[in-house]
C-alpha cells in the first residue's frame, strides 16, 4: 500500500469507527479546559476528570483561582502527579490571564505557549477543542501510531505533527487528533499492538512480521 493509500484509508476508517467524538477532558469553558489539559501531563484523562470537580468547585475562573494558595491547589491536584510544578503553573497563569488578558484565555498558539506550564501540545488542544481552530496536537501515542502506519519518519512529535498536517486535510485535523488517540487506547496501545496486530496496522502493512520500534529523539 502506497503512502497516499494509507493516508486515505486511515482517514476514512477512523471516521467510520468514531462517528461521534466525546471530548476526553471534562470542562465548561476555555479556562477549565486549559487547566484540565495542563493537569493531564503524564496523567490519565480519567484521573484528571476525577480531580477537577473538587478543584473547580474551589475556583473555576482565573480571578478566583489566583486567590487560592498554591499549597491548597497542590493538595487538591496531588493525585495527578507533578503537583508542585502544576499547582504553581495554574496559579501563575491565572494571574497572567487577569493582568494581560482581562481574565480571558487568548485565542492564539503563541500567547498560550507563553503561559506557565503550557507547551505546544497543550496550546494545540485548547485551540482545537475550545476555539475550533484547526490544530493537530501530537502526543507520544499519536507519534507511535503515525510511525506504525508509515505516515511519518519523524523522531520527535514536532516532526510528526508537520508530517500529519501535510498529508491530511485541514478540516480533519481536530477530529483526527482525537480519533487517533481513541484508536490507540482501544486497539493499538503500546503493549496491545506492536505494529502487527490491530486492524489498521495489518491493513496498511499486511506482510509486516516484525514489531515496529518507535523512533524517539
Amino acid at each position: 500500500m502506497l503512502k497516499k493509500d494509507r493516508v486515505e484509508y486511515v482517514n476514512k476508517r477512523l471516521k467510520e469507527i468514531y462517528p461521534t467524538l466525546p471530548i476526553p477532558l471534562d470542562h465548561t469553558d476555555p479556562y477549565t479546559l486549559l487547566v484540565a489539559v495542563l493537569l493531564s501531563a503524564q496523567c490519565t484523562d480519567e484521573r484528571v476528570n476525577k480531580i477537577t470537580p473538587a478543584l473547580f468547585a474551589r475556583a473555576d475562573n482565573p480571578f478566583d483561582m489566583s486567590k487560592v494558595p498554591v499549597e491548597e491547589i497542590r493538595a487538591i491536584i496531588r493525585p495527578c502527579g507533578l503537583s508542585p510544578r502544576k499547582s504553581k503553573a495554574i496559579s501563575e497563569l491565572s494571574k497572567i490571564l487577569i493582568d494581560k488578558y482581562n481574565g480571558v484565555v487568548p485565542q492564539s498558539m503563541e500567547a498560550l505557549e507563553e503561559l506557565p506550564g503550557v507547551g505546544h501540545k497543550t496550546a494545540g488542544v485548547v485551540m482545537s477543542q475550545a476555539f475550533g481552530v484547526p490544530s493537530f496536537p501530537v502526543d507520544t501515542h499519536i507519534h507511535r501510531l503515525a510511525q506504525r502506519w508509515g505516515l511519518t519518519n519523524g523522531k520527535n512529535v514536532e516532526q510528526t505533527e508537520k508530517d500529519l498536517k501535510r498529508v491530511f486535510p485541514k478540516d480533519r485535523w481536530n477530529d483526527l487528533h482525537l480519533e487517533i488517540i481513541y484508536y490507540g487506547r482501544e486497539y493499538c496501545s503500546a503493549r496491545g499492538c506492536d505494529g502487527t496486530k490491530c486492524e489498521i496496522c495489518t491493513t496498511c502493512y499486511p506482510n509486516r512480521t516484525k514489531p515496529v520500534k518507535t523512533k524517539k529523539s
